[in-house]
């Protein structure tokens, strides 16, 4: 056990660690790591002109990078540099490995902190239109680990999946967001029938114009709720990316899922990783994060809809309890490598 100082010393270094992950976002979400990485060390004024941006806030930014040893800064020039080896973990070059992206969740999620206390002290939840930027962080997840994984990672789960989807099959994503996915779905292959459901109404907007703009005709998406019944026995290949755990009735979302697959269907879930019981989760690389992820936005969001408030650390153990509840028989879980946040899960009737 830690004395009291050495536990005070911990903390300390995690407030600092906690402004420096503000920092990376506002790093990330204004391309300055995109732009160092292109550059040879400049100064100050070189760099905010270089990214368009102001210089007064470039050279606070930097004193931040610079105190927690992300960027290096020559005293003799006053010039400044972004390491290869941290751009490698910090730009949107990087892809999967771009850890920067992750820093969003902070500030979003700091917004409605007062929110969530008074819920903490009178219950009820915190309702989906309080994160105004959560579909746009969740869209670049979905770029990084799913869609950018279609065809190295995700499809090769379900062996004979790529050959059917040739050939040509009925899919829907449930829980789509913005529609990424699916999209790019239907772009790789065209005699396949693709849909999306989503309660938001921004996030299908911003689908339909997508696919618009692409000129695809084998893509639909539809604002409802999860549980609205779909076509029963009517999808070869139903999705849910990181979407279950957010729904007010979990459980009957996946029974209707059940339904709607067909008796030789494929259905293929994403949910995060980890155990049903705390204990469980002790060494887990993002176990702080996705708890407080969860306390902050999963578990008060599904409350808000008087839902069951399940949470994203809801775990393997009930998963399982869920979907054999649901009515499924066969359920495989799978990890990718890229992926160390979620399990996948292989789910047949």
């Amino acid at each position: 056990m830690a004395t009291q100082e050495e536990f005070a010393g911990q903390l300390l270094t995690t407030f600092n660690h906690a402004a420096l992950a503000m920092m990376v976002s506002i790093g990330h979400r204004t391309s300055l790591f995109d732009t160092m990485s292109q550059m040879a060390p400049a100064t100050i004024a070189e760099i905010a002109q270089r990214a368009n941006l102001q210089s007064r806030y470039v050279q606070e930014w930097l004193g931040a990078m610079v105190t927690s040893g992300v960027i290096e800064v020559d005293p003799a020039t006053d010039r400044y540099s972004l390491p290869a080896a941290h751009a490698a973990s910090l730009t949107r070059a990087a892809g999967p490995d771009n850890m920067a992206s992750l820093a969003q969740y902070f500030a979003e999620l700091g917004g409605v902190e007062s929110d969530v206390v008074e819920c903490f002290r009178n219950g009820g939840g915190v309702p989906y239109e309080k994160y105004p930027r959560f579909h746009d962080i969740m869209a670049e997840s979905s770029a990084k680990f799913v869609a950018g994984a279609l065809e190295s990672d995700v499809l090769p789960l379900i062996p004979e999946l790529r050959e059917h989807l040739q050939r040509g099959i009925r899919a829907v994503d449930v829980g789509c967001g913005r529609g990424l996915t699916m999209i790019r779905l239907a772009e790789r292959f065209p005699n396949s029938r693709f849909e999306g459901v989503d309660f938001s109404q921004e996030a299908i907007r911003y689908a339909h114009s997508q696919a618009h703009l692409k000129g695809l005709t084998n893509v639909t998406f539809h604002a409802q709720d999860a549980t609205a019944p779909l076509e029963a026995d009517a999808y070869d290949w139903i999705t849910s990316f990181d979407a279950i755990h957010d729904q007010g009735q979990p459980l009957e979302v996946l029974q209707n899922i059940c339904r709607a697959l067909k008796p030789d269907g494929v259905y293929l879930m994403q949910e995060i990783r980890g155990s049903s019981h705390h204990h469980g989760d002790i060494g887990h690389p993002l176990g702080t994060l996705l708890y407080a992820i969860s306390c902050m936005h999963c578990m008060t969001v599904s409350l808000a809809q008087g839902g069951e408030g399940l949470g994203a650390m809801w775990g393997e153990e009930r998963t399982r309890d869920y979907l054999t509840r649901a009515g499924f028989r066969s359920i495989e879980r799978h990890e990718l490598a890229h992926d160390i946040q979620n399990y996948w899960y292989v789910v047949r009737k």
